[in-house]
């Protein structure tokens, strides 16, 4: 055995990990190279030599679990890593140019395929499982449960940030009696939110958040600050608030970090979410500070690895469907994404945070949702 293997191997023992054990979350290799380009790429020699067939793990989601829980990650920094995160520090890598990258490689995917993998209303964000037996139940708990801390009432006028497929807007318009607009960066989203919803007082624009400067009762942002950056988190809060009437609210919905860390796993960047970045408690604190009053906030991160086995079970079922059109080497690596994610969220590496914030603070206080 290499040199490098043996030392993988012994990262690997860390977290109770063998290489080329049988348990389910031991990792098989199937060609030479592999230790060598984790070394020197992290997690993005890890995630593209999984992708090309050169490892194996029954289930990566424990595999990730294990991993992360014992903080390996922080025991291999390739030199290539520290230059992606500087890159990140210096330069405003979600431009109003750049930010539509990232409708184009990911969320224009199509519609068929996402419609395979998510709930019928096409939610892409961490369903609430508290209550829920299944995605479709735990996702419209989720919707409900942002509507009810929003306070919605009926005629009121929406703000959605990030809309996607119009999950959330669709909901609190039946629900609740409400208008919405919504704006996304995806024609795919775009084009399919104005068919399906077609008589609904709900309106779906093609357009960076940026340009948004009208007013609203209340604004929401459902999944979409990951998509934003920090040199813009502080843009990102000014435009929720010009748009947000005096005594209105804004929910925040986001995936958190526990550490400030500029940019993007390499891997997810390149192949998955490009430009995007997950906000640190303190960031998003930041980017509020002197504009919002910081009324509840509530964390259900566990719920996302809930979330993320429940799609990957819709994309492997539905997968035969697909398989011609995108082929294995997608395959392993849609795979890589949802298990790594689950793996993620289930070591509490990742959080979910849901933010209620006001202009003013609101007199008597907030009483939480739950």
């Amino acid at each position: 055995m290499p040199a490098s293997e043996r030392y993988m191997a012994e990262l690997l023992t860390e977290a109770g990990i063998r290489l080329g054990g049988h348990r389910p979350w031991d990792i098989r290799l199937n060609k030479p190279g592999v230790a060598e380009r984790v070394f020197g790429r992290g997690n993005l020699g890890l995630g593209e030599t999984y992708m090309e067939g050169a490892w194996d793990c029954d289930r990566l989601d424990e595999f990730f679990h294990r991993l992360l829980r014992a903080g390996l990650q922080h025991k291999v920094r390739p030199a290539r890593l520290i230059l992606h995160m500087l890159k990140a520090r210096l330069f405003n890598r979600q431009t109003d140019r750049r930010a539509w990258q990232v409708g184009e490689q990911h969320y224009d995917l199509g519609n068929e395929f996402y419609g395979a993998m998510l709930d019928p209303r096409m939610t892409y964000t961490c369903g609430y499982w508290r209550e829920a037996d299944n995605l479709a139940e735990a996702q419209e708990a989720k919707l409900d449960l942002i509507c009810r801390k929003l306070r919605l009432e009926p005629g009121m006028r929406v703000l959605d940030i990030g809309c996607g497929w119009g999950s959330f807007m669709s909901y609190a318009a039946e629900h609740y009696g409400v208008e919405c607009v919504g704006v996304t960066i995806s024609e795919a989203q775009t084009a399919w939110a104005r068919e399906r919803y077609r008589g609904i007082p709900l309106e779906f624009r093609l357009q960076d958040y940026r340009e948004v400067d009208e007013p609203f009762d209340r604004v929401v942002s459902v999944g979409m600050f990951e998509h934003v950056g920090h040199k813009n988190y502080r843009t990102f809060m000014d435009v929720a608030h010009r748009c947000l009437k005096e005594d209105g609210l804004f929910l925040l919905h986001t995936i958190g970090s526990h550490e400030r860390s500029p940019g993007s796993d390499p891997w997810i960047d390149k192949y998955i979410f490009p430009n995007g970045e997950i906000p640190s408690l303190a960031q998003v604190g930041e980017a509020v500070d002197g504009r919002f009053v910081v009324e509840d906030l509530h964390n259900f991160g566990a719920d996302y690895d809930r979330t993320l086995m429940a799609w990957y079970d819709n994309f492997n079922s539905a997968w035969p469907r697909f398989r011609e059109q995108l082929g294995e080497r997608f395959y392993r690596m849609w795979r890589y994404y949802l298990l790594s994610c689950a793996g993620a969220f289930r070591a509490r590496d990742l959080q979910l945070w849901q933010w209620v914030l006001s202009r003013n603070g609101l007199e008597g206080g907030y009483r939480r949702v739950s």
